[in-house]
């Protein structure tokens, strides 16, 4: 890796650590400086835009999560991927534990609100599991569909994302992702056994723009 390269990601590295401790409040040039062992100088000469840090701690989330679930998926047959998939969301696989990023995404989420940027790379993140999901879906349930699979996959990204809020930010008891991940089975057993009319055509994932 080149030098720049390596001080770069020692950066949004130490960005990303101050956001655990510390939440979005309280990031700054100094305190990431100091997290990633480099100046702020150097902070602010690789990333005088913040903008341009928070789309680089995207794309480190994202890695984050790339990397342990290629890993993940690679030990496993191709029938259990699907479980793989949910237990990994939910913290339930012994031996790949779940990132521990809670407070980095409620940071990210809140500046997706008012950045276009942040909000288009975590809304690329989010479709692209979503795509990911419903491929798995649809591969072990064929009779759901494409469109169930779709429906599927995005009610799973809202349960997940929504359950961790609750845990994470509201402070539940983190064994409640046993009764979020035990309710996901049940709901894919009810699109497997039952046939439901299509109220409206909706594209899964599509952006308000798109509308």
């Amino acid at each position: 890796m080149e030098k720049d390269d390596q001080r770069k990601l020692d950066i949004v590295s130490g960005a990303f650590s101050v956001l655990l401790k510390n939440g979005l409040p309280m990031l700054s040039y100094d305190l990431i400086a100091q997290e990633s062992g480099v100046s702020r100088q150097l902070v602010r000469y690789y990333f005088a835009d913040p903008e341009d840090l928070m789309i680089a701690l995207c794309d480190h989330l994202a890695a984050l999560y790339r990397e342990a679930l290629i890993q993940g998926v690679l030990a496993r047959q191709q029938d259990n991927r699907l479980e793989f998939f949910f237990d990994f969301y939910f913290d339930l696989v012994e031996g790949t534990a779940k990132p521990r990023d809670d407070q980095v995404y409620d940071a990210m989420m809140s500046l997706a609100a008012g950045n276009p940027m942040v909000r288009d790379n975590l809304r690329g993140q989010y479709s692209l599991l979503g795509q990911v999901v419903s491929h798995e879906i649809h591969l072990r349930y064929p009779q759901i569909g494409r469109e169930g699979a779709d429906e599927l996959s995005y009610l799973f990204v809202c349960l997940m994302y929504g359950h961790w809020k609750m845990v994470a930010s509201l402070g539940l008891s983190e064994d409640h992702k046993h009764i979020t991940r035990q309710a996901l089975d049940r709901l894919i057993q009810t699109y497997a056994g039952s046939k439901f009319p299509r109220i409206k055509s909706v594209k899964t994932w599509a952006s308000a723009r798109d509308g």
